[in-house]
């Protein structure tokens, strides 16, 4: 399939019927040129279904997040093949990944939050995107709705400098799941929660998996969550090693 115009109205029926939402094959990408280049994937073939949660393990440095961000549509592909929510990968611009990512909801790893901006007004900026989707009062309830699902109704109107680390990814994993995405992908969403704080934020992904038929790819080193997931997938010095149901 060829690179082609994204457009919004398009998702939905793509993805209403779609039983897979991410399709690798080959996959293979290094960094650096020269003496200095090293290769990090290596013929990698993975598939994420529909409402299905995935978890991938794996030593730091094992390829992990390359991969994820190449699903992402955040890095160019080089060799292999993916296709997302229905869509090549291969030769998009910059401007059509950028429209891509509109569908998918990012957990990072570092937050990403914006220093001047509260938790309230981050979500309401990641809603702006699909701003017509939304009523004067969902623009105003929604965010208030999520952070309260994520123990944050006393830190609605807190800037990232008044959080603490766990709280500054409820506030990113609220971001990212706000607009109901059909493909979520986390790098390390628990990591900085502890045992209740994380289960409830799985048990969250676990219902948009079940309700919204969401798909879900987890990078993580958090043995906790592995209950969580359908799969699970081990990654070992840029190639996929072993997958679990």
């Amino acid at each position: 399939m060829g690179a082609t115009n994204i457009k919004q109205e398009n998702f939905e029926a793509i993805n209403k019927n779609a039983s897979i939402a991410v399709e690798a094959l080959d996959v293979d990408y290094t960094y650096g040129s020269g003496s200095a280049q090293r290769q990090v994937l290596t013929g990698n073939n993975f598939t994420l279904n529909a409402s299905e949660i995935v978890v991938m393990t794996g030593p730091s440095g094992s390829g992990k997040t390359t991969l994820l961000t190449l699903i992402g549509a955040l890095r160019a592909i080089q060799g292999g093949s993916i296709q997302v929510l229905g869509q090549s990968l291969s030769g998009l611009s910059s401007k059509q990944r950028q429209q891509l990512r509109k569908n998918i909801g990012f957990i990072f790893q570092d937050h990403n939050l914006f220093e001047s901006m509260t938790a309230r007004q981050t979500l309401a900026l990641a809603m702006q995107l699909f701003r017509d989707r939304y009523t004067t009062d969902d623009k105003i309830n929604r965010p208030l709705e999520m952070l309260e699902t994520l123990g944050l109704g006393e830190r609605i109107e807190s800037q990232p400098g008044n959080l603490s680390t766990g709280q500054k990814q409820r506030v990113a994993i609220g971001r990212a799941l706000i607009n109901n995405p059909k493909l979520i992908l986390a790098d390390e969403p628990t990591a900085a929660l502890d045992k209740g704080s994380g289960q409830k934020v799985m048990e969250l992904l676990r219902l948009r998996a079940e309700k919204d038929q969401a798909s879900i790819l987890i990078v993580t080193h958090d043995q906790r969550i592995l209950e969580f997931a359908d799969r699970i997938i081990e990654m070992m010095d840029g190639r996929i090693i072993n997958a679990t149901c």
